[in-house]
């Protein structure tokens, strides 16, 4: 069996924190995370926006944020198990024993659930069936590879915006659909691409996908209208996503909907289980990136005293350390 200090669920930007404050400790950690690569929801849904609100940067793209805080975490030495789904939790002399997915087994001295929303997975186009296999996209992770493309968005929430500015500069055309005519999207970001040569058809769907084998176009209705048919080699289906706690609601976590409720100390009701980031909830909890880096600082702290009841709570700065 696997033995470390600190088991960390959820490879975002709060949990690669949590692994870099873990180590800071003196702590050892593993990060274990569903998806292949670290950054969470960042890395896969907008790696190539620009967060404007985490504190020390004017602005960041997700997935240079993501690399700083791999970087940042690098000198402890975290374990990385990606790909790995952390699904049943029991105790053994009063110490966390993670069960994951494969049938491995992970001591712990304590556990920091950083896992977001949970298990997420994008909503799918509703034309999609049957259509094309190649040229439909959920997720952009490499904008460039659109260049010169005739592009079609699908949607009207922040990613789809978000993809309308990334790939205007790059793409040969850009066409974003949306099935109101209200967008859910920032309002500056929308005044933006409505600012650039983005065509933006309103009260519109996408009825069917053109192609054999690849996209090649798409046919556009508008709600009590006529049907377009739009030159399209990449569809990216910006419709959102759905997502549940998985395995994690099985563990007897005190949950408010899809969220675990914490204490000041980021303590669940579980022995030696913090948690923190866009999971927990707790009254005038506000959801971003930059709250989350205090939760995980938090949630480590106390952790390190429910491992060691003679540490303290308060490790200093970690300017002192030099």
């Amino acid at each position: 069996m696997r033995e470390v200090d600190v088991a960390v669920i959820g490879a975002g930007p709060a949990g690669l924190f949590a692994a870099y404050y873990a180590g800071f400790r003196g702590l050892s950690v593993a990060v274990i995370d569903a998806l292949p690569e670290p950054g969470g929801q960042v890395t896969a849904m907008y790696p190539e926006k620009l967060i404007l609100d985490v504190a020390g940067f004017p602005a960041v793209k997700g997935r240079d944020l993501v690399a700083n805080l791999v970087a940042q975490a690098a000198p402890f030495g975290p374990q990385y198990l990606l790909g790995t789904r952390a699904e049943k939790l029991a105790y053994a002399d009063g110490r966390p024993v993670l069960g994951l997915a494969g049938g491995e087994q992970l001591a712990c001295g304590a556990i920091v659930v950083t896992g977001g929303l949970g298990s997420f997975s994008p909503r799918p186009l509703p034309c999609a069936d049957g259509a094309p296999g190649s040229g439909i996209v959920y997720f952009v992770t490499e904008p460039t590879e659109l260049t010169d493309r005739d592009v079609l968005i699908v949607g009207g929430g922040d990613s789809a915006f978000d993809w309308a500015l990334a790939l205007q500069p790059l793409a040969r055309s850009v066409t974003l659909v949306h099935r109101r005519e209200k967008f859910r999207a920032h309002a500056s970001t929308v005044a933006r691409v409505l600012s650039l040569p983005v065509r933006v058809v309103v009260n519109a769907e996408v009825t069917r996908l053109l192609g054999d084998g690849v996209v090649t176009g798409a046919e556009v209705t508008v709600r009590g209208g006529a049907t377009e048919t739009l030159p399209v080699d990449t569809v990216v289906a910006a419709l959102g996503f759905t997502a549940d706690l998985g395995p994690l609601a099985e563990w007897g976590l005190r949950l408010d909907r899809r969220h675990i409720l914490v204490d000041s100390a980021m303590a669940t009701n579980l022995p030696r289980v913090f948690a923190a980031g866009d999971i927990t909830e707790y009254p005038g909890k506000v959801r971003l990136i930059a709250t989350g880096f205090g939760e995980a600082a938090t949630a480590v702290n106390n952790a390190a005293v429910a491992i060691d009841p003679s540490a303290h709570l308060f490790p200093g700065h970690s300017s002192d350390a030099g």
